[in-house]
């Protein structure tokens, strides 16, 4: 290929993109579906015009073009409302769906282990300080027993405030480990997951035996549907890391986890927002101990059966009529 032959038979799309990048937000959007496979096809001539070594001033410009369409579709899109809310309402739904399998083996492990761990230490009392520090279990007691400080002093608005900076970090860093764990090839995901769900059966059975199982469950349905299920989902996502370490389906390694990586991607990020929407309920509605335990029931039940009402059915495309 000569670099002339090249011009000519290029330049003309060149141009054409050039205008389309230099154009105003209605060409662009016209141009939409076109764009991204037009700017493969300047990605494609740049490589050619730097592998058979032409004039620079062609490689400039194509470069140029390169980065320009790159700004154009990633930039604009990373700060679109609408792209937000397309992931809300359609991408994070349909990514639950799509791993429905992995996410019901996932959550058969946490809640399983949470059950198993729960029945054996309501029936054993002793067992839980097998697991749990005793300090750590008098800490608990404290939290949830109605005539300690904690319950008959009420926090401000100040208070809640800090505690909402509190739950994100510690409920966002729970869920980013579990998700990072997979790189372990999923063991360290797999290991968070079952360790949290044995630590809250076990801190679940303690508060039981000691008789405040209403403050302690009334307190925990309410934020509980998003944080736990959040948990669930960046174990998945982990998961999917390290399942892809193993199966290829005939792609290198690197290759294999950066394919599982798109597909974990909506799970880690969707379980991010639902953790903030958890620290929100956990720092300013289910503290509330004044309001009555048969309402945050009510309500956190309610909470439950929105989410999964949500993820059965958001998103989903409306079938066709049939003519």
């Amino acid at each position: 290929m000569t670099q002339q032959n090249f011009i000519e038979r290029r330049s003309g799309f060149w141009n054409e993109f050039e205008k389309v990048i230099n154009g105003n937000k209605k060409i662009v959007k016209s141009r939409a579906a076109w764009f991204p496979p037009a700017w493969r096809e300047i990605t494609q001539d740049l490589n050619t015009a730097r592998s058979h070594a032409f004039d620079p001033s062609i490689i400039e410009r194509l470069n140029r073009l390169v980065l320009e369409g790159n700004q154009l579709l990633y930039g604009q899109r990373s700060w679109s409302i609408k792209i937000i809310i397309d992931f809300i309402t359609k991408t994070f739904p349909r990514a639950i769906r799509s791993q429905w399998r992995g996410l019901g083996a996932a959550s058969l492990i946490f809640w399983g282990l949470a059950l198993f761990f729960g029945f054996l230490c309501v029936r054993f009392p002793a067992a839980v300080y097998e697991f749990i520090p005793e300090s750590q279990a008098v800490q608990m007691e404290e939290m949830y027993n109605p005539e300690s400080y904690h319950f008959l002093h009420p926090r401000d608005v100040g208070g809640d405030a800090d505690m909402f900076g509190y739950y994100i970090y510690n409920n966002v860093a729970i869920a980013f480990r579990t998700f990072a764990g997979g790189i372990l090839a999923g063991f360290g995901s797999l290991l968070i997951l079952c360790f949290n769900g044995a630590f809250m059966g076990v801190i679940a059975a303690h508060i039981i035996n000691q008789g405040f199982s209403e403050p302690f469950f009334s307190f925990v349905i309410g934020h509980g549907s998003f944080e736990l299920t959040a948990i669930v989902l960046s174990a998945q996502a982990g998961l999917l890391l390290g399942y892809s370490f193993f199966v290829t389906k005939g792609r290198s390694r690197a290759a294999s986890i950066r394919a599982a990586g798109k597909t974990a991607l909506p799970l880690i990020t969707g379980s991010t927002i639902m953790l903030v929407i958890a620290a929100v309920i956990e720092a300013f509605w289910s503290s509330r101990h004044q309001t009555p335990s048969n309402i945050r029931f009510i309500a956190g039940g309610a909470g439950w059966i929105l989410l999964y009402s949500y993820f059965i059915f958001a998103g989903r495309e409306k079938k066709e009529k049939k003519r």
